[in-house]
């Protein structure tokens, strides 16, 4: 069977332009966390530009919505790095930073391991768990699936899965 790993994507609505004095706080947290993701016990891979983050990534047309990526061996890994780490005290402070949205912001879904999933794959699908909530196709923390849903969901089960 192929082996899959988890591509997770979460947006934000800055409360202000990230140069600024109400992002500071966050900006001066980026290299910290960045490297404890990078270090972490299941971390394979995260969306970066030259400068090493992905604020200057835009996804959306709105300049103030800012996409964060990653691929993990396992949810276990993401879940432990997301709660548990220092990363945990930053996210609490998120309020600080960023506006609560209306919409998930917030996607997880399986891809097989090797692929560098995209900015635009990312945004297509939290407009599918938008649209359709939670499924084996994309999902979230609360309502977990496997690889093995990913692909009876989209049909691609064969002998050799079974």
């Amino acid at each position: 069977m192929t082996e899959y790993h988890l591509a997770q994507a979460n947006i934000a609505r800055m409360l202000a332009p990230v140069d600024s004095e109400i992002m500071s706080g966050f900006v001066a947290l980026l290299d910290e966390i960045n490297t404890l993701g990078e270090n972490a016990p299941g971390f394979v891979w995260r969306l970066k530009d030259e400068s090493g983050d992905a604020t200057s990534i835009k996804v959306y047309d709105d300049d103030m919505i800012i996409i964060n990526m990653s691929v993990w061996q396992t949810a276990a890994a993401l879940y432990q790095f997301t709660y548990y780490s220092d990363h945990a005290a930053a996210y609490r402070r998120r309020r600080e930073w960023f506006e609560k949205l209306s919409r998930p912001v917030f996607g997880l879904w399986w891809i097989p391991a090797g692929h560098t999933p995209t900015p635009a794959e990312a945004k297509a699908r939290l407009e599918h768990l938008e649209r359709h909530g939670a499924s084996p196709y994309v999902f979230t923390f609360k309502e977990r699936y496997t690889p093995a849903d990913m692909l009876a969901y989209t049909g691609a089960v064969t002998d050799q899965h079974r």
